[in-house]
């Protein structure tokens, strides 16, 4: 297991208000780690790529597709995007190296889950290169 993705079930999936987790990175524009069983079609990580750079206004109108379900924007601004739809939502966070993904399902706090992925998004832009 990589440093990163231990970092994502140690900080994220711990919580209990993180169903999964993935980091997305911004060089190699691939997901370089993520939570068991969680797969983030290529597509969707580049979508959310372009969202930060070209496309949060957008974004905040519209909102934004991932994995084939519509999520509105709650906020977005050119640290994060916070998405939320009637089965949970998505909180994406960006670093100097990384996107970070979380999700949680209905049931779970969002107000955690957006916590521990601020948070994380924080750690890992000191310690992971």
């Amino acid at each position: 297991m990589s440093q990163l993705q231990a970092l994502l079930n140690e900080s994220l999936i711990r919580t209990k208000h993180v169903e999964n987790a993935a980091a997305i990175s911004m060089d190699e524009r691939e997901i370089v780690a993520s939570t068991s069983g969680f797969h983030v079609p290529l597509e969707n990580a580049i979508n959310l790529i372009y969202a930060f750079y070209k496309n949060l206004l957008r974004v905040r109108k519209e909102g934004l597709y991932f994995k084939q379900k519509h999520y509105r924007c709650v906020r977005a601004d050119e640290h994060s995007i916070y998405l939320q739809n009637a089965d949970g939502g998505l909180i994406a966070v960006k670093t100097n190296a990384f996107i970070l993904i979380a999700t949680y399902r209905a049931g779970m706090h969002p107000s955690v889950c957006v916590e521990a992925v601020e948070k994380l998004g924080k750690t890992t832009t000191r310690t992971v290169p």
